[in-house]
């Protein structure tokens, strides 16, 4: 009987984390091919317009969570309103940064560069969190880094060189996504509710791209409009899915499993724009990943010990 349990125990677990590996690739999945639909749009539309619509259906997709624990009002009610504004300030900043760059640059080196966020969030939480950094850590920022220069090449000046301008804009945005995951550390050590914390961003996100419409509206066509809720709508999807997949397996099997964004970018790149990304690139990337992996795996077996 004790080895019948234990096996159906195993099968699962197996089975569990068989489920949260195909949830984490299929939301990487969902959410490259929403960033596809953005980067299409970016032809057509302002970027704010298509940030807009990003936070409205985003919102509206919410509401039932977020009236399921009261009224919306309740939902809202925070107590951190500067922390609050400033992870939505934050945030706002490194969408619009990324669609832009979506609109400027090849898809996968869009989500590569945003792959590069932990180095710029372990290098801000020695001042802003007090944490502190030991020589493996501070090595692998280094060595990420490094690799974000060798996919950049920014002493390749030719006609195929990315542009840098939209490479630094990018990075800012990259930035910016750092300190907004610090905002949101610091909200929630402080007992703010996550479901607070989304409202607020998604609320927020819409006022802020919402003014910078004013004058620069351009009018979908139904086609066009279905494309912009489309891609709200995956977004949306995405993160559902990615937070099934680690409720339902551990952080330590699943959380590398969202590098297969850099896969499926490079497909569609190629599939649809034509990008090939060249072998600087690849070896760029490369290095990138790795001192991610790193750097969570040090997180992951420092938080344990912790």
């Amino acid at each position: 009987m004790e080895t019948s349990a234990l096996s159906l125990a195993t099968a699962d677990l197996r089975a569990a984390r068989r489920h949260a590996i195909i949830c984490v690739l299929s939301a990487s999945a969902t959410f490259t091919v929403g960033s596809a639909l953005v980067k299409a749009l970016t032809v057509d539309f302002p970027v704010l317009e298509i940030v807009l619509f990003r936070s409205v259906v985003g919102f509206v997709a919410m509401l039932p969570m977020l009236l399921r624990h009261g009224r919306l009002i309740s939902a809202l009610a925070t107590r951190r309103p500067l922390g609050q504004a400033m992870r939505t300030f934050y945030g706002f900043i490194g969408t619009v940064t990324a669609v832009y760059g979506y609109s400027a640059l090849p898809l996968v080196t869009v989500t590569a560069l945003g792959f590069a966020m932990p180095l710029f969030l372990v290098i801000l939480s020695v001042p802003l969190l007090g944490e502190r950094v030991g020589p493996r850590r501070a090595s692998a920022v280094l060595v990420g880094l490094s690799g974000v220069l060798v996919m950049l090449r920014p002493w390749h000046v030719d006609a195929d060189a990315l542009p840098p301008g939209a490479v630094l804009i990018v990075l800012a945005g990259v930035v910016t996504w750092a300190l907004s995951m610090i905002s949101i550390r610091r909200m929630g050590e402080a007992g703010e509710r996550n479901e607070t914390i989304v409202a607020w961003y998604s609320l927020g996100t819409a006022v802020l791209a919402g003014l910078g419409c004013i004058g620069h509206w351009v009018t979908p066509s139904p086609w066009q409009f279905a494309t912009l809720v489309s891609a709200g709508l995956l977004s949306g999807i995405a993160q559902l899915v990615m937070t099934e997949g680690y409720r339902s397996g551990e952080t330590t099997l699943v959380a590398p499993f969202e590098y297969g964004a850099i896969l499926y970018a490079t497909t569609l790149g190629i599939a649809i724009w034509g990008e090939w990304p060249d072998a600087w690139s690849l070896i760029g990337i490369v290095v990138l990943i790795g001192s991610g992996l790193y750097i969570w795996r040090r997180e992951v077996t420092l938080g344990i010990r912790r």
